[in-house]
């Protein structure tokens, strides 16, 4: 939850300032935190009350004002963690999240934002939006949406060609019996797309039986490639890639314990890690035996 500064990155802690030694010890606070998350969450029900006609109308003046305060404190916790780096500020920017934070404030202050409403709410409702740094699982979450997408692009690109081919198949059976459906390629790649679902496949497959029994063949099998196969894959695609943000993320939480200079000893997932190493090393002896 904490991208504090690193003691052997900065001015030796004996050396630094009171103000500074103070910023960085109230950053890595409990109790801070836990203050910026409650104002997170006031934020967003303010931002959440003013889609209220009911309310916004006669206390709108009171809502336009605690969310000045709002961005107030989000501006005072942002100088707080820079003023804790010390003489090396450039090092908060090291950190994605820190980036995405002073991003997020900086843009409230754009030239023209407070005179247009929708952009204005859009720089609000991104400030909710930082409490994902604030909730580590959620941070995992994130990461692992991340480094999910490249495989989830591949998986898109197989599943639009399965589309395709059996777009054309549906076309080539159907586009007399069903035109509306399977009129065109286009027709016939959205109605397979809505079938991926399974949730209208019953009413595809009376609609095919019309025409022939053999169609059961051409349902069946697109069931099983493309709601079932592909579904799958993604699934697994998605697994394996929270599996490494969590990793990432406890290497992330190892070396800041190392840096303030903890204890960096195995976690309970680095444990659960070599047992299941071990038990695959096993296995494969067995197999070889």
């Amino acid at each position: 939850m904490r991208h504090s500064p690193s003691t052997d990155e900065r001015e030796d802690h004996d050396s630094r300032s009171p103000v500074v030694r103070f910023c960085a010890k109230l950053a890595d606070a409990n109790p801070f935190n836990f203050f910026i998350f409650g104002v997170i969450l006031a934020n967003a029900a303010v931002l959440g009350l003013e889609t209220y006609p009911g309310v916004a109308g006669p206390h709108g003046d009171t809502l336009r004002t605690l969310n000045e305060v709002f961005l107030a404190i989000f501006v005072a916790e942002l100088v707080i963690r820079l003023v804790g780096f010390g003489a090396r500020p450039q090092d908060f920017f090291r950190s994605g999240w820190n980036i995405f934070d002073f991003l997020v404030i900086v843009a409230s202050f754009a030239p023209g934002l407070r005179d247009n409403a929708m952009l204005l709410r859009i720089a609000r409702l991104a400030r909710v939006l930082r409490i994902v740094r604030l909730l580590p699982d959620l941070r995992v979450l994130v990461v692992a949406i991340g480094r999910s997408i490249p495989g989830v692009l591949s998986l898109a690109v197989l599943a639009v060609l399965v589309l395709f081919v059996y777009g054309m198949i549906g076309w080539t059976i159907f586009h007399d019996h069903a035109p509306q459906q399977y009129g065109t390629i286009g027709e016939s790649m959205l109605t397979l797309f809505i079938t991926l679902t399974l949730e209208n496949l019953p009413e595809q497959i009376a609609l095919g039986r019309d025409l022939s029994d053999w169609t059961l063949l051409y349902f069946i099998s697109y069931a099983l490639i493309a709601a079932f196969l592909i579904f799958n894959i993604l699934i697994g695609v998605v697994i394996n890639s929270l599996e490494e943000a969590r990793a990432i993320e406890n290497a992330r939480e190892r070396a800041d314990r190392l840096e303030q200079g903890g204890d960096a000893g195995p976690t309970v997932d680095d444990r659960i890690a070599d047992v299941r190493a071990a038990l695959d090393a096993l296995e494969a002896d067995v197999r070889g035996s």
